[in-house]
């Protein structure tokens, strides 16, 4: 049968049976963006994003490296996939269309996408979408006139997506849990000896049997040295007595990540060791103190920023102090609306949830790194995960 037949068939027995959430949920989701796109002036708005996608309809799946688009109008929302995702797109999702072109035939995407933003005047893209293709783009401004297209329509999704409901803090407090379990187990067997890829495996193994999904990144492990150096991951390096081995997990439930860092020494911490781990808690806690609404991303930034200085020409620091965390798809558990930086100057709202990434590294020595998935409340940040903000000493 050809993917017309399949999608129908199976719409007949299994149409929306893995739904993330009630359809209630994703209505409310719709009518808060729909009003914003009425008081934006936006007619229509071509959505890109896997993230953005599954926030709307419930959509998802592994294979996210294809064309997949969502048109969302005050009538209507239309499902664009390949023809390999129109089964995920039946069972996972709630839209008054699916279509489905070809996956071997990526000019096929044109011409239906085109005749359903016809009627539409005004139409919002993310201009900083990874998932929106310039040959998809490019031929749609061609045929439709580009004076349409507004490049900033991602930024209405970004301003709902960023406050999470109560279902979605449900989720997030259940990936918390998860990823604290796998944390634990994987720290459990470090000692001098084993690699680092046999503490990345123990991790995976323990998330994956307490019910994460695929994950957005998979487990992180780097020990001695090489946690001097920012995004190396496992490599089958032996570690050795007294080392430091860095960890950062975030499994995924209902696509929803809470990551967690924490620090292990296989031996006994050096004082310098025990003093950056020291200084990565009193960050943390400087961070929780300011992210309450009123305050500005920027506010809570200088004010860890106070407290780093003494240090800043000593260790490495990424320069962003958290980032927005929620429904997320590889390759990264990174959420993208919202950064606690200098010159962020967005308000903390309740119901906000960040990750703090907090890791500070001695380039080429070695290096500490200590988190946790922080909810935005009136009287500060309260974490999702259970970080006890300590060296684990492994004797």
């Amino acid at each position: 049968m050809d993917h017309h037949a399949y999608q129908h068939a199976l719409a007949s027995v299994l149409g929306g049976s893995e739904l993330p959430f009630p359809e209630a949920e994703f209505m409310a989701r719709r009518r808060a963006l729909r009003r914003s796109m009425q008081a934006h002036g936006f007619d229509a708005l071509l959505l890109t994003d896997p993230a953005d996608l599954y926030y709307l309809t419930g959509y998802h799946t592994f294979e996210v490296s294809v064309h997949a688009c969502l048109v969302v109008t005050a009538e209507r929302l239309v499902l664009q996939v390949p023809s390999i995702e129109t089964g995920p797109a039946v069972v996972t999702a709630v839209v008054d269309e699916i279509i489905g072109y070809r996956w071997e035939c990526i000019d096929e995407v044109i011409e239906p996408l085109a005749d359903i933003l016809v009627p539409h005047p005004v139409i919002g893209v993310d201009a900083f979408s990874a998932g929106l293709r310039h040959g998809v783009f490019g031929e749609l401004q061609l045929r439709l006139g580009r004076e349409r297209f507004r490049n900033d329509g991602g930024e209405l999704l970004d301003r709902l997506r960023i406050v999470k409901s109560t279902a979605e803090l449900e989720c997030l407090r259940e990936s918390a849990r998860i990823t604290s379990s796998g944390l634990r187990s994987a720290m459990a067997i470090i000692k001098p000896g084993i690699t680092d890829n046999d503490v990345a495996a123990e991790g995976a193994r323990a998330m994956l049997a307490e019910g994460s999904e695929f994950m957005s990144l998979q487990p992180i492990v780097t020990s001695g040295r090489r946690v001097g150096t920012i995004h190396v991951n496992h490599k089958r390096q032996l570690i050795a007595a007294d080392e430091p081995v860095f960890l950062e997990f975030g499994s995924a439930y209902q696509r929803y990540t809470a990551p967690m860092m924490r620090t292990a020494v296989a031996g006994r911490p050096s004082g310098e060791m025990e003093r950056i781990a020291e200084l990565c808690r009193r960050l943390g806690e400087t961070l929780c103190e300011a992210m309450r609404p009123g305050n500005t991303f920027d506010d809570a930034a200088r004010a860890a920023e106070m407290i780093l200085a003494p240090h800043a020409e000593q260790v490495f620091f990424s320069g962003v102090f958290g980032y927005a965390v929620g429904a997320q798809f590889p390759p990264s558990w990174v959420e993208g609306t919202g950064f606690i930086a200098r010159g962020q100057l967005r308000e903390f709202e309740a119901d906000m949830v960040f990750h703090l990434p907090l890791c500070l590294r001695l380039p080429g020595q070695w290096g500490v790194g200590l988190s946790d998935t922080v909810r935005v409340t009136p009287s500060g940040g309260v974490a999702l995960t259970d970080n006890d903000w300590r060296l684990m000493s492994v004797q």
